[in-house]
């Protein structure tokens, strides 16, 4: 699976989950491989070997998030838990960078203002919709060949209520408004979301 883009974006000031799962040292350390993986792009240079603790081994999504002078200039993510984080940070890092159709590839000369935000996922797992919490989960939506998905911290930025962010969560995926009425699959997932701030 490539990463995906995800639009809109969450800024920095996006809400974590209650109570952390990764500490101050592993969130440094994923936060040092996205810009070490970002910089190796633009200046190839010999790394030592890095070997990950299990924890960051494990297989989990995650979306990076750039900005450059407080405005996106990139984000791309794995919403499905199909590579160990580590190396899914490194991977969405340097898409972020360099694959975001929306912008044009970083330039050596743009890297040193690069701040980075990490949204590491919770598995999915099947919710209802009263079940939603705006603010703590985000959504996967599908149906058919169809499948949208919107960080925890968007509705919250955009002032949404829970059946607003239902709705346009069926509008990612490309499916009607109302879909999550009408048979769509829902899921849910937290976020740890961290910055280099």
């Amino acid at each position: 699976m490539l990463p995906q883009s995800e639009d809109p974006c969450p800024s920095v000031s996006g809400r974590a989950t209650t109570s952390p799962e990764y500490t101050p040292e592993e969130r440094r350390l994923l936060l040092k491989l996205a810009h070490e993986a970002i910089l190796s792009r633009l200046k190839p240079r010999h790394h030592s070997p890095f070997t990950p603790s299990p924890h960051l081994a494990e297989l989990r999504g995650v979306f990076t998030t750039l900005y450059l002078d407080k405005k996106l200039r990139g984000c791309v993510g794995y919403p499905a838990a199909i590579a160990p984080l580590y190396r899914a940070v490194m991977e969405t890092a340097q898409a972020a960078a360099f694959d975001d159709p929306r912008f044009p590839p970083l330039e050596i000369n743009e890297a040193s203002g690069i701040k980075i935000s990490l949204s590491v996922l919770s598995p999915l797992a099947p919710i209802s919709p009263a079940e939603i919490e705006v603010g703590q989960h985000g959504l996967v939506i599908s149906a058919g060949g169809c499948r949208g998905l919107l960080l925890p911290q968007v509705p919250v930025e955009r002032g949404w209520d829970r059946n607003t962010f239902l709705e346009q969560t069926c509008r990612k995926a490309g499916l009607s408004a109302n879909a999550w009425h009408s048979g769509a699959k829902i899921e849910a997932f937290t976020a740890e979301v961290f910055s280099d701030d």
